[in-house]
């Protein structure tokens, strides 16, 4: 039998050590959770060596259910790496109904989704490209945006926290262009006392005023500065100023029309690119036995990985989830020429994480409440206890140098750039919402050791909490 799986066998033996571990959390975290005024009983704290059924430091209501926020996506990013694979790609299928001849395409031009989570402006610019180099300059036709690999219900980016036109509030969609998102570049031209503006990817119908004067006085609060207006998805206007002392500065934002951005992506990307177009850019679907003529590869999954971890990208997050109920029919390398296996729905997806969770960590743990595998949710729940059984499987495992890889690494990049607990004292996940503070991840000790911490608090005051954890995670690594 496989290291890893004798591990993850190994693992079940921790619960035992679970109940005899110290459940009194040392005293410098006490005193910070106090300085934040948050009580201990918001806390849900375990601390383990990495290794499966190593010796535990300390649990405290480590089995009571929690809110993780975005520390949910070490169960959707693990099982991805399981059952799919670190080099799995993602393939967006292009088809086309008529001949080419002298470069015009006599019919039209169909992009199938495969649920792409890294489908990037650069990444579009590259996929319309090689459409060219199939001898196609000019679509008589239309360009048909095929999205039916996802079944999802209507999304509100507004319903979560009333922030529609943040990016972590975007919706999966199985032709993701850019995140949804919109990325607006401001670069000061001092002599012409304006700030340049600039526009990615270039979306047909949408125009960004080409300036907006520059101020004085330091940069601070410079996106309420610009008073941008957005009631006219297709003419934005700034009635502010853009500071000077801000430099060069990027502001993504999501599409305020998020249901057309794939569309105008498109439309712009091929505009760009010198490419005709007799029809339109519309949602449709592959007419059946079309064979495809091109099949774009994504980056691969452990890319993908890295940065739904490192930065906490949540439409990432979904798109992985959502992948698991596909997987089954995305098995063999040439399955894009194929019959597509169903829709994908989170229903059907967190069915897959569900049993997966079963088969590898067995029954003696629940499994987490999912939801929609980024954390991005006020139903998502998970033990302290069922966290760190799943980061010490995942430490035995051939997916380990991934997943602890993906992981921001404290005071050096990602969500724990700006840390103080210790420079690379840590590979950690964070998660935070309105109500929530979490880390969880791996703990280095100064002789090359590692141990396993999950700490998440649940309260209205957790973000003043964030202190504590870092307190907690310096204790970890300090104890003998």
């Amino acid at each position: 039998m496989r290291r890893w799986v004798r591990a993850g066998i190994a693992a079940m033996g921790a619960v035992g050590a679970l109940a005899s571990a110290a459940d009194t959390l040392p005293p410098a975290v006490e005193q910070a959770l106090a300085r934040a005024r948050v009580p201990a009983s918001a806390l849900a704290v375990s601390v383990a060596d990495a290794a499966p059924g190593g010796r535990v430091l300390l649990v405290h209501r480590a089995d009571v259910p929690v809110n993780p926020a975005s520390v949910m996506k070490l169960v959707t990013t693990t099982a991805a790496l399981d059952l799919l694979g670190p080099a799995y790609t993602w393939r967006t299928a292009v088809y086309a109904d008529g001949p080419v001849r002298d470069g015009v395409l006599a019919g039209s031009l169909y992009l199938r989704g495969d649920g792409d989570p890294k489908l990037v402006t650069e990444r579009l610019w590259l996929l319309l490209r090689r459409v060219q180099a199939l001898g196609i300059r000019h679509i008589a036709g239309d360009i048909v945006l095929d999205r039916s690999a996802f079944a999802l219900p209507p999304h509100d980016p507004a319903a979560f926290d009333g922030e529609p036109l943040r990016p972590y509030n975007a919706a999966p969609d199985a032709l993701l262009i850019n995140f949804r998102a919109q990325v607006l570049t401001f670069v000061p031209d001092e002599g012409a006392r304006v700030a340049r503006v600039g526009l990615e990817p270039p979306l047909a119908e949408v125009a960004v005023p080409d300036t907006v004067p520059l101020g004085d006085g330091p940069c601070n609060d410079w996106r309420a500065a610009l008073q941008a207006d957005w009631s006219d998805p297709r003419r934005p206007r700034f009635a502010g100023r853009y500071p000077l002392a801000c430099g060069e500065r990027v502001w993504p934002i999501a599409h305020p029309e998020p249901d057309r951005l794939a569309a105008r992506a498109v439309a712009g990307v091929w505009a760009q690119l010198g490419g005709g177009l007799g029809g339109r850019v519309r949602d449709g679907t592959v007419p059946p036995g079309l064979a495809p003529r091109l099949l774009f590869d994504s980056v691969p999954l452990a890319d993908v990985v890295r940065d739904v971890n490192k930065f906490s990208n949540n439409v990432m997050a979904q798109h992985l989830l959502l992948t698991l109920a596909r997987a089954p029919g995305l098995a063999s390398a040439g399955a894009a020429t194929a019959v597509p296996p169903a829709p994908a729905t989170f229903e059907a997806a967190r069915t897959v994480v569900r049993d997966w969770w079963m088969a590898r960590l067995g029954a003696d743990v629940p499994p987490p409440v999912v939801d929609n595998g980024a954390g991005l949710s006020r139903e998502a729940r998970v033990t302290a206890t069922a966290l760190v059984r799943l980061l010490q499987w995942v430490y035995a495992s051939p997916w380990m140098p991934e997943l602890m890889a993906s992981l921001p690494v404290a005071g050096v990049d990602g969500t724990l750039r700006r840390s103080t607990m210790g420079r690379g004292l840590a590979h950690l996940k964070t998660g935070s919402l309105a109500d929530v503070q979490a880390l969880a991840g791996y703990v280095h000790l100064p002789d090359g050791r590692r141990r396993v911490l999950v700490a998440i608090v649940n309260h209205p005051e957790a973000r003043a909490a964030r202190p504590a954890l870092d307190v907690l995670v310096q204790w970890a690594a300090g104890q003998p």
